[in-house]
């Protein structure tokens, strides 16, 4: 999926190996502070989420407290 927001800028797009539409990461430089991260699923919806927001997820996901997820999800 590409989501076509303008001013949306990518920063990543998860799976991509298919034509279904993946999930994206994108930053808003024009959103306000708290909505800055964007999110987007398969799906068309969106979740947008502050930069420590994101940051506590990501240091979750490094030290492996989401491991769990991604094995039940397998």
């Amino acid at each position: 999926m590409t989501d076509n927001s303008p001013g949306l800028e990518p920063v990543a797009t998860f799976c991509g190996n298919c034509n279904c539409g993946c999930p994206q990461l994108f930053v808003d430089p024009a959103a306000e502070e708290d909505r800055r991260i964007v999110i987007t699923d398969d799906f068309g919806q969106r979740v947008q989420m502050s930069a420590d927001q994101f940051a506590n997820l990501v240091s979750d996901a490094k030290t492996g407290k989401l491991d769990a997820v991604a094995v039940a999800a397998a």
